[in-house]
């Protein structure tokens, strides 16, 4: 389970940009979509690119060593900026040397700015110009963070990616707050650039705002281009919004924004997602999803989700995917992880173990097919493995939009129709 040499062969970069903390090659394109697989240097890790990122909110993922998590090849992992600021905070991690230290991660690391769990986990935020007030969840007293005290934070954590503090509003919101929202987000990344005391050790990225206004999202992008940033971010999405709204915004933005820079589009985890808004040009994503949906006993596999705790696996002496490599499928069947999932620790281990395999055999295969130049009959055959005949209409309008259009059969006799569900309900069998 290695990527060191799946570009090895590649030639010189097709383009690049270097930042004092962040080198970014783009060393393949598909000719059909907007797909690219990139070589991204940070200053912890060599990162290829499109990759998943797992979520280690509080400096660990549930139930998993770095050890292990360097035998499944993550490149890079998120840290939570509110919860690491709250516990263990700045000044012990800052006596540790940092987070890589503290916790023992000798690869890439990234963290968000705590805007986003200021307003959708906490009491009594309150969004001013200054920053967001907040109710302390630990005392009851009132605080304030501030783009300033967001980098501050981060700049302790030492995490090689950084995200500017924004204004964060629901994907379902309308109306003036957007606009206001998308400003001052601007005026909070200025002031953030401002107050970044490590520019050369580490790289602070903006966000893509704007709601599903694509006047906004466009101003948003075209604003941010303006500052010169090692990489950029597709923010405000992935909040429950229309998945045809979805992959319009993440478009747009990849559009936009410079192609020889890395995007890094938020919050997305779903396999499905992770395949078309790689065709859409994204290079970067995170979720929580397959860590969360292992600890209830839910498997991924290509053909969607396996409810491991139904009885139908009882009896079932296979393992989750028998092409799987990882730890988990070569030593335990499903019928024990039936016993154990949900019951024991154990079981919410081994799960999560075979799902963070599972997002990274993915993004190798993409980079992969990407690399070949057949990225169009790999999206054909994991759509065809993941659906069968009947595909979200998103999909289906996403892929022809970067010429890839499921009506048509392909050499295979496959074609697909639309259904409206914007999610798979039951995997494809």
């Amino acid at each position: 389970m290695t990527t060191t040499d799946e570009f090895a062969q590649l030639g010189a970069p097709l383009e690049s940009s270097s930042s004092p903390a962040l080198k970014f090659e783009v060393l393949a394109k598909c000719s059909t979509t907007k797909a690219r697989a990139s070589r991204m240097h940070l200053p912890h890790y060599t990162a290829h690119t499109p990759m998943f990122m797992p979520v280690g909110t509080m400096g660990t993922i549930k139930g998993i060593t770095t050890a292990q998590l360097r035998t499944l090849d993550c490149h890079v992992i998120l840290g939570n900026t509110y919860h690491l600021g709250s516990q263990p905070g700045p000044e012990l991690l800052e006596k540790a040397g940092g987070l890589h230290k503290f916790m023992a991660w000798d690869r890439g690391l990234l963290t968000d700015s705590g805007g986003f769990q200021m307003v959708s986990l906490l009491k009594l935020a309150n969004i001013t110009e200054d920053g967001v007030e907040f109710e302390n969840p630990h005392d009851g007293k009132m605080m304030m963070l501030t783009p300033e005290m967001s980098i501050g934070l981060q700049n302790s954590i030492g995490a090689d990616i950084m995200m500017q503090l924004d204004d964060v509003v629901s994907s379902l919101t309308t109306g003036p707050r957007v606009e206001e929202a998308m400003w001052r987000s601007l005026r909070w990344l200025d002031r953030g650039i401002k107050a970044h005391k490590r520019p050369t050790e580490q790289n602070l990225f903006p966000i893509v705002q704007g709601g599903l206004d694509e006047r906004l999202r466009t101003i948003s992008a075209q604003e941010l281009t303006k500052r010169e940033s090692p990489g950029y971010a597709i923010g405000g999405l992935s909040g429950g919004e229309a998945k045809g709204s979805f992959w319009r915004m993440v478009s747009l933005s990849t559009d936009i924004l410079p192609t020889n820079k890395p995007r890094y589009c938020m919050g997305v985890g779903y396999a499905e997602d992770l395949v078309v808004c790689s065709a859409l040009g994204v290079d970067m994503y995170d979720c929580v999803f397959p860590t969360r949906t292992a600890r209830f006993g839910n498997a991924l596999v290509r053909t969607g989700s396996m409810a491991l705790r139904q009885g139908k696996y009882k009896d079932d002496f296979t393992p989750i995917d028998s092409e799987c490599e990882c730890s988990t499928c070569k030593n335990f069947t499903r019928a024990y992880l039936h016993a154990t999932v949900t019951k024991e620790t154990t079981g919410c281990h081994l799960v999560t173990v075979h799902n963070i395999a599972f997002q990274m055999r993915l993004m190798r295969d993409i980079r992969q097919a990407i690399v070949e130049d057949r990225y169009p009959q790999f999206v054909r055959s994991f759509i065809k493995m993941r659906f069968g005949k009947t595909v979200p209409q998103w999909i289906m309008d996403a892929l022809k939009s970067v010429n890839i259009d499921l009506t048509v059969p392909d050499a295979d006799g496959y074609f697909a129709t639309t259904v409206e569900d914007d999610f798979q309900k039951h995997p494809n069998v």
